[in-house]
């Protein structure tokens, strides 16, 4: 036999050798099957279940098995962490030849609809008698099929160059899940200035709005002046969605344009002959409303119609000179047979119509929705839209009280008061706001010659309160008050204690204990200073 041949010989059984060695510890990973059951569709924030599946189909244990779980992204976890691993121990052990075994996940989903969202599974192990670690992944796709949340821009399709522009951001939950840590963003076009929304915008373009339950929603109303060209497109583009671990999550967008029209009536009102009017409660309002062909052709048949929104209107107090008003639409309606520049208005000729309404001394604040309030006018004449909005004051009220009985103090002495005998009594003062923030409120009053001050004070920290014995002026700065304050939730108060001995030339049958107080504050809404004043203090003498 030649060298030749035993040198080949040998090498055939080497690799012999090592192909058995190799098979050996070789795996196919296909043995152990691994798949992920669960929705091919999801509505957003629906309770979704996956289910791991395996089974080891091949004749060898699989050793020290561990499974990652990776839920998609943007998923709702309570507790649970983005990738959940069960160790050996969780999954019951060494998975047997045969053996099948399947484990269960829940969540909530997340995302804009037809959104894609990603489930993965690995699973780690060892085959029985071989060193080696084989992982196995799969993966499971679920689509959002459809978004249980409403999400519109309202507001009309045409408008006028340099008009008042004012729309509104719709959204209504119909999730079967509460939504927290919402945020609203909206892009403007360009030549859009934004004026003013409500609620106030954090930057002029995005809101942070309440949490959401199942068939809750609400309203974001913004206004601002819309330039650009006759028959100029512009668009507003609005998304709302969920900030989760600083990252903004898309729940809907909405998209619209409106198309800048060349005018052909210019409108314009005012209010007991100011443009720019800031309301009162109670105050007589006389509206009027002027409109002039800026047009080039005669217009004729034109219908005016005046549309008064805001709960401080007393709409029984409404007198229209030849208008007809509707209650329940709270509209009125003029016509060219009653005002006749309605029914023929010439090229650069202008009409006026007027009407007269009060405003409610008061009306009723439910929550803080109220505050901030306005009186609007939308008014229409033919396809001429504008809508006018004017700013109403809060109302501050205060009272003073007195107490002859222990109250803050002890109070000691007769009453009815009796001459030459001393008397201590108590004063307390509150006050309370309605429907603006107001800062800086402040409240004094004339203290008689013959009552004294005996510097005692509730509550005797930060009261704010003091008394200059030259003038006898009491102050008590009660600094600020938020809409609501002592109408929502309990207001602001303090307390003094005063004394008085009558004689007999002072005894009367009423005597002056303390002056009409007056309260004053810094409306925020209106930039104006608000002004009360409380009724005079007397009591009787024996």
């Amino acid at each position: 036999m030649s060298k030749k041949f035993i040198f080949f010989f040998i090498i055939i059984i080497l690799l012999a050798i090592g192909f058995w060695y190799w098979h050996s510890q070789s795996y196919s990973k296909e043995i152990l099957k691994l798949e992920i059951l669960g929705p091919e569709k999801a509505a957003l924030g629906e309770n979704i279940e996956y289910i791991v599946k395996f089974k080891n189909n091949g004749n060898l244990r699989a050793e020290k098995p561990e499974l990652f779980f990776e839920y998609p992204e943007n998923s709702i976890l309570e507790s649970e962490p983005k990738i959940k691993k069960l160790s050996s121990e969780n999954l019951g052990g060494d998975i047997y030849p045969g053996e099948e075994r399947t484990f269960k996940f829940q969540t909530r989903l997340l995302g804009k609809e037809a959104e894609a969202k990603i489930a993965k599974a690995t699973l780690i192990f060892q085959p029985k008698g071989l060193n080696q670690r084989y992982e196995l992944s799969t993966t499971f796709t679920t689509i959002l099929e459809k978004i249980l949340f409403n999400f519109t821009l309202d507001f009309p399709s045409t408008i006028e160059a340099g008009k008042n522009l004012t729309f509104r951001i719709n959204y209504l939950s119909n999730i079967p899940y509460p939504l927290k840590d919402l945020t609203c963003q909206i892009q403007y076009p360009s030549d859009f200035e934004f004026k003013n929304s409500k609620p106030q915008a954090l930057d002029q373009s995005q809101w942070n709005l309440p949490g959401l339950n199942e068939g809750e929603g609400g309203r974001i109303e913004v206004s601002g002046i819309l330039r650009g060209e006759s028959k100029e497109q512009k668009i507003f583009k609005a998304k709302i969605g969920i900030w989760e671990e600083d990252e903004f999550i898309l729940l809907k967008e909405a998209v619209k344009g409106v198309e800048i029209v060349a005018p052909s009536l210019y409108i314009f009102q005012q209010i007991n002959g100011n443009p720019q009017y800031i309301a009162s409660s109670g105050n007589l309002l006389h509206y009027e409303i002027f409109f002039r062909n800026v047009g080039e052709e005669p217009l004729t048949d034109l219908v005016l119609i005046s549309r008064l929104e805001g709960k401080g209107f007393d709409f029984y107090s409404l007198k229209a000179l030849r208008g007809n008003f509707q209650l329940g639409d709270n509209s009125i309606i003029w016509e060219g047979k009653q005002i006749p520049k309605l029914q023929f208005l010439d090229v650069n000729e202008e009409g006026k119509i007027e009407f007269w309404i009060g405003l409610k001394t008061q009306w009723e604040m439910q929550s803080l929705a109220d505050k901030n309030p306005e009186i609007r006018n939308k008014i229409t004449i033919s396809q001429a839209r504008e809508e006018f909005s004017n700013k109403v004051t809060s109302v501050i009220k205060g009272e003073q009280q007195t107490f002859f009985e222990d109250k803050f103090f002890d109070n000691s002495g007769p009453y009815p008061l009796e001459p030459n005998k001393k008397t201590l009594f108590t004063v307390a003062w509150s006050v309370k706001n309605y429907y603006n923030d107001v800062n800086n409120v402040k409240m004094r009053a004339i203290l008689p010659k013959e009552i004294n001050f005996l510097g005692k004070i509730w509550p005797k920290e930060n009261a704010g309160l003091t008394f200059d014995s030259l003038s006898r002026e009491i102050l008590w700065e009660a600094g600020d008050l938020p809409a609501g304050s002592g109408v929502l939730n309990e207001g602001k108060s303090c307390a003094f204690q005063l004394a008085i001995e009558p004689t007999e030339e002072t005894a009367e049958k009423d005597i002056l204990i303390l002056n009409s107080a007056q309260i004053s504050g810094d409306d925020q809404w209106t930039k104006t200073i608000l002004n009360f004043n409380t009724s005079a203090l007397k009591t009787e003498v024996k």
